[in-house]
């Protein structure tokens, strides 16, 4: 899942940004209002995390200007404003939720979970794609009987194969979804994550699922495979 950070406050975008890499989220960060709007232009957020107080253009104009584009991701709202009138101008201008600053992190990821799980774009509990079963509320893998432990950018990267599967993915888009905007998409570091996971549910199995399509991608199928790295 993609998230856009907007806060202009550098230990608390950091202290948030890296809580929610740990979760496996990708998070890119806007320290005001306008780049807010030109990320949402060029890139695919499944959550906008909104600060109030920003330079140049609030939170809440940036809201407001964010649902006139017809943008239908969750917005939730950060503020040290916990007024009722405050919540209310908020959700008014098109927030989702409202979190008063300062906040328990463990909130702030129910929070996400629960707005997310009422998006359109909702991730299902289990996705299942042959023997391979992932369940993304604990991040825990099976294939047939085995338990398979994975790291957090494992699990992001399978969980996009997985929501994907039978699609080929580009290096662009597999390093948007589970790095950041500023990873290098033509990095070796993608296909060092994807060969430890093609070890870790492929290895001992007769069916191989993670593909590779050289010059091209990557996808995960049950299908018939054309060529490995």
């Amino acid at each position: 899942m993609r998230v856009l950070l907007v806060e202009d406050e550098p230990d608390m975008a950091g202290f948030i940004a890296k809580g929610l890499r740990d979760q496996s989220y990708a998070v890119d960060v806007a320290a005001d209002g306008t780049t807010a709007l030109y990320n949402t232009e060029i890139n695919d957020y499944d959550l906008v995390i909104l600060d109030v107080r920003l330079p140049g253009k609030d939170g809440l104009t940036v809201c407001r200007e964010l649902r006139d584009r017809s943008f239908r991701s969750p917005i939730l709202m950060l503020t040290a404003l916990d007024g009722a009138d405050d919540v209310i101008s908020g959700l008014n201008c098109g927030a989702d939720d409202y979190l008063p600053k300062p906040f328990d992190f463990r909130v702030l990821l129910a929070r996400m979970r629960a707005l997310l799980r009422r998006a359109e774009s909702v991730r299902p509990t289990v996705i299942q794609v042959a023997d391979l079963t992932l369940n993304t509320l604990n991040h825990t893998a099976t294939r047939g009987d085995r338990l398979i432990s994975l790291t957090a950018k494992e699990y992001a990267l399978l969980e996009l194969f997985m929501l994907h599967a039978g699609q080929l993915l580009g290096r662009a888009k597999i390093a948007e979804h589970v790095w950041d905007e500023d990873f290098d998409p033509f990095s070796n570091l993608i296909d060092v994550y994807v060969n430890r996971l093609r070890k870790k549910i492929d290895r001992g199995f007769a069916q191989s699922l993670i593909q590779t399509r050289r010059s091209e991608g990557y996808l995960l199928s049950a299908g018939p495979q054309d060529s490995y790295v």
